[in-house]
């Protein structure tokens, strides 16, 4: 059963406006950063022919870019510009969470912004080393030079490997499945075709022969004789064709 959670609408209540703002993945990393411990920047609205216009510049103390700890050849870029976008007729509220899982309508959205760096060169350092660091590979080759004495070290195949081996072997190399899967799959295969040979039904279900036999006893009968001689369909009272399919079906046309 769902947790149900408190939902406080205070922030509609005092009618909270807000700004919804797209910036860079650096700058939200900066800000995190440094998040408490100052300015973060600032941020100017000019009206310029009776059009406004926005722009922040960043704090100069988190210009600085880290990577793994250390100074980056990069710095962030300082000045950025603000461009407006149209909500589309949505309405966009902010939640937030707070203790004991306690959500709060904070406001809502009243405009859409994207926030954009002024390219120069602090920019185009900063792309050139977001290059190189994504083409550096997850995963690099080392020479080892002892021998590896951990429980980590290479097995030719491992414990559940073999198990699952052997256990194809003895199923025929078809591994069983629930029962219950089994007949949901036979049911659906026969509201297609009223008759299956047993290698089509092998190959529909994945199941080793003498196992699905064992099911198609329970559920199905096998033709000896007539031109559906060697094929298996449901037993009467499960089947559910209508009169005239299962009369074509008998009697195909020539």
């Amino acid at each position: 059963m769902a947790q149900r959670m408190q939902l406080d609408l205070e922030g509609i209540r005092q009618n909270n406006q807000m700004w919804l703002v797209k910036v860079p993945k650096y700058l939200s990393q900066q800000w995190h950063k440094a998040s408490g411990r100052g300015e973060l920047g600032k941020l100017r609205i000019t009206n310029n022919q009776r059009k406004t216009e926005l722009s922040f510049t960043l704090n100069e103390e988190l210009t600085n870019i880290d990577i793994d700890g250390q100074p980056g050849p990069a710095t962030a870029p300082r000045e950025h510009q603000f461009f407006l976008q149209e909500l589309g007729g949505q309405i966009l509220t902010v939640l937030t969470e707070g203790a004991q899982d306690k959500l709060s309508l904070a406001g809502t959205v009243v405009q859409r912004m994207e926030c954009r760096p002024a390219v120069g060169e602090n920019y185009m350092r900063l792309k050139r080393m977001q290059i190189k660091e994504s083409s550096k590979p997850a995963r690099t080759v080392q020479k080892l030079d002892k021998v590896v004495t951990t429980n980590y070290k290479p097995v030719a195949n491992h414990h559940y490997n073999i198990e699952y081996e052997k256990k194809k072997k003895e199923d025929g190399k078809r591994v069983r499945i629930d029962k219950d899967q089994v007949l949901t799959v036979l049911f659906s295969a026969f509201e297609k075709h009223q008759y299956y040979n047993v290698k089509d039904l092998v190959d529909i279900t994945g199941q080793p022969v003498e196992y699905l036999k064992e099911i198609l006893n329970e559920i199905g009968v096998r033709n000896v004789k007539g031109p559906h001689k060697n094929t298996w369909e449901l037993k009467a009272e499960y089947q559910h064709y209508p009169a005239a399919a299962k009369s074509e079906e008998e009697n195909p046309l020539p």
